[in-house]
């Protein structure tokens, strides 16, 4: 979206954080919330691959932007049955990275963040044979030390599922959801 302030339209000069010049309105660029199921089944994780921008092509866990104000669990619950077909038990809590979700444009659009909670969890019965083609393109399991290369996001991809498989090797994949 072009810079221009969410009260009066009036153009804004640099990127957030900034002041408008007309109403004096701030303006801050947040990184959107998001979640994300680590879904462990024999000793394989769920991974999807994306069909949609940004990191279309790219292997990701189940996940997607928490509606209004629905509590991160319930997205991860929600995504992970929306993009693969599969209903799941959240079990534990790995951690939140933040990363640009899409970048700053020379038509003067801002970049975009997303702050991704990342949850443990179990599949509740077998998956669906069906995933959401428009969102995914694929979907498979992967052992812990066989993980694709091409990860999403692609900054803390790696990061992510390093510390998963470090809590998985560990047998730390279930924890307190003390806000559950």
């Amino acid at each position: 979206m072009p810079r221009v302030c969410s009260v009066c339209a009036a153009p804004l000069a640099t990127p957030a954080p900034v002041v408008c010049p007309v109403c004096s309105t701030q303006h801050w660029s947040n990184a959107k919330p998001c979640a994300a199921a680590l879904v462990v089944r024999e000793d394989k994780l769920l991974l999807t691959k994306r069909e949609l921008e940004p990191w279309r092509g790219l292997w990701c866990a189940p996940s997607g932007f928490c509606d209004g104000a629905e509590h991160p669990i319930a997205a991860a619950e929600r995504e992970s049955f929306e993009e693969a077909g599969i209903r799941i038990s959240v079990t534990g809590y790995l951690g939140v990275w933040i990363d640009e979700y899409k970048p700053a444009t020379a038509e003067g659009d801002d970049a975009e963040y997303v702050a991704v909670a990342y949850y443990h969890a179990l599949p509740m019965g077998e998956p669906l044979a069906a995933h959401d083609p428009n969102e995914v393109a694929e979907v498979g399991w992967f052992a812990p030390r066989e993980l694709p290369r091409e990860l999403a996001p692609p900054v803390n991809g790696p990061r992510i599922y390093g510390a998963w498989r470090e809590a998985y090797e560990a047998g730390r994949l279930t924890s307190p959801l003390p806000d559950r």
